[in-house]
């Protein structure tokens, strides 16, 4: 026989219990804690499959529909501030030698409209399927076939020592505290974005324009690429041209000191 502690009878009861009690409570933690998980992945869901990037694709949408609003802003601003002037001038009291000075200072800030003869510089995307076309170099990796900001800050400080009269970026005026930004394959120029391909105008002597694109060493690196991945360039002389005035503000905003 088996002492006391083995045997059925009343002492056996309680040992049963506490042998299976932790089962039955980590069944129980098991099935309660599916249950949030289930509720909270409905209430996150909203009813939708949150597997895809469907969000994302939300996001793209507003960015592209915050750079419209932008640019209609812009325009409407530009009209305004025409306006503006054209009140100024009648009741500022200036002499014509002061009015033409002004109007100096405007165009070579970018605010007035700027015609001559152009040259117009283009960036493109390779194709995504780019292999190696000459021997000796690796095949590309996906950062290898877009264009960069550092591609397109290349063309525009060539173009400026090329002795550019004004530059046009897409459809806008750059002036001195303009900033060619890239996120991703896109480009964020003064509150909107653009997508490849990229073209760069600028007004000046077409001649002096291409030494300056051909001298450049930041370039150069750019043409391997071109030659060996197939990213896109291409320069053309389109005669007289105008570009457009900067239409944006001219407002410095800059960070401040935090006071003590």
């Amino acid at each position: 026989m088996s002492n006391s502690a083995d045997s059925p009878g009343t002492g056996s009861t309680p040992e049963r219990a506490r042998r299976f009690r932790p089962v039955r409570v980590l069944t129980a933690a098991v099935f309660a804690l599916a249950g949030l998980i289930f509720f909270t992945s409905f209430d996150t869901a909203k009813g939708t499959n949150i597997r895809t990037d469907s969000s994302l694709l939300k996001l793209s949408d507003l960015i592209h529909e915050r750079s419209q609003e932008n640019g209609e802003l812009d325009e409407t601003n530009g009209a305004l501030r025409k306006d503006i002037e054209a009140l100024a001038e009648r009741d500022d009291g200036s002499t014509k030698a002061e009015d033409d000075k002004l109007s100096a200072l405007e165009k070579r800030a970018g605010t007035q409209k700027l015609k001559g003869d152009s040259l117009t510089v283009t960036l493109n995307d390779a194709p995504p399927d780019a292999t190696a076309k000459l021997p000796g170099y690796p095949e590309p990796q996906p950062d290898y076939l877009v264009i960069h900001q550092q591609d397109l800050q290349a063309v525009v400080n060539a173009l400026w020592q090329g002795g550019a009269k004004g530059i046009k970026v897409m459809d806008q005026r750059l002036i001195s505290t303009s900033a060619v930004r890239c996120v991703g394959n896109t480009l964020i120029l003064q509150g909107r974005v653009y997508s490849p391909p990229y073209k760069i105008t600028a007004v000046g002597d077409p001649g002096r324009l291409q030494k300056a694109l051909a001298a450049s060493s930041a370039i150069q690196n750019y043409m391997v690429y071109v030659n060996v991945y197939g990213l896109g360039w291409k320069v053309e002389e389109n005669g007289p041209v105008t570009l457009p005035g900067y239409s944006g503000t001219v407002d410095l905003h800059y960070a401040k000191p935090v006071e003590q």
